[in-house]
């Protein structure tokens, strides 16, 4: 069945009635907007787009898949914020002779990634497109707290990292390249591990600057760094190789750093400290804020792209 068959209508309560809503959701679909609870009075809001072919394939990954990522690249943003996910609202422009089982498989992954944290897709919009695009805005609270921004960084912070890094890049690259295996790695591009309440914990210890790793390590500090007016400096050493990786480098001839500091889509979350900071985990320090400008390797530039460019 096909959703011209079941027409957009018909295809909204399909979709509707397989999303759970939580207690932050005082009103859920059917009206002409919804209601989400703002105990902080400050609503974090953030959008990200899916275009398939561009960020996405459905012989690659399966709906559920889809709509996990969809939904984690969104929640991430608000995570980096310090602020906790309350929300999602969900765009869906498809062909009409997409199949309903597969819009009604992402609903199932974008509900379920949303109920990891406690959040609930609230509502959204449906459209004809001859391209298949998601689009996505999530919502958070600060719970009382201040936004952890990108512009807070200072001089001998200590840079750290919560969450995988390169496992997403690694899983693309094997995909790419038309294998399935080693299977950890492609389902870390299909579905990624998201350390969500590492950012508000980050914003209680008093982060003073956060991001969200979705381009690549070095393209996204290198974002905080130009908001903040310093330079980064990485240590290399500071990234153990897991074997899986090391060994689909080796087989795919590729140097597996390239994965971890420029590969993105994990959504690992790195943020600046105060020295002084005593650094629980999941934060594991890979560097320094130093005085200057832009992003270093071990006090040198990195000799390749530091991230994704959509554009480039």
């Amino acid at each position: 069945m096909t959703v011209a068959g079941v027409g957009e209508f018909g295809l909204i309560d399909r979709v509707t009635a397989r999303l759970a809503h939580g207690e932050k959701c005082l009103l859920g679909p059917g009206d002409d907007a919804a209601v989400v609870v703002a105990p902080d009075r400050r609503v974090v809001a953030s959008t990200d787009v899916l275009v398939e072919g561009r960020h996405f394939r459905r012989d690659w990954s399966s709906a559920r898949d889809v709509g996990h990522r969809a939904a984690a690249a969104n929640l991430a943003d608000i995570a980096a914020m310090g602020a906790t996910p309350t929300a999602l609202l969900v765009a869906l422009c498809m062909p009409a002779d997409l199949e309903t089982a597969w819009a009604e498989g992402l609903a199932d992954g974008l509900g379920a990634e949303a109920a990891t944290v406690g959040a609930s897709v609230v509502g959204g919009d449906m459209s004809a497109s001859p391209t298949l695009t998601i689009a996505v805005t999530a919502l958070g609270d600060l719970g009382g707290r201040d936004p952890v921004v990108r512009s807070g960084a200072r001089p001998g912070d200590v840079v750290a990292l919560a969450g995988r890094i390169g496992w997403a890049a690694a899983g693309l690259t094997v995909l790419s390249r038309g294998f399935r295996t080693p299977r950890l790695l492609v389902e870390a591009y299909r579905r990624p591990e998201v350390p969500y309440p590492a950012g508000p914990h980050a914003a209680r210890l008093g982060a003073t600057a956060m991001i969200d790793i979705s381009d690549g390590l070095l393209a996204d500090l290198g974002h905080v760094a130009a908001a903040s007016g310093v330079g980064i400096d990485v240590r290399r050493d500071a990234f153990e190789v897991p074997g899986q990786m090391r060994d689909a480098a080796q087989a795919l001839g590729v140097d597996p750093y390239s994965w971890i500091l420029a590969g993105g889509d994990d959504h690992a979350l790195a943020a600046t400290f105060p020295p002084a900071v005593a650094l629980p985990a999941p934060w594991r320090p890979i560097g320094r804020v130093v005085p200057g400008a832009g992003v270093t390797v071990d006090g040198t530039g990195y000799d390749g792209p530091p991230g994704w460019d959509h554009f480039r």
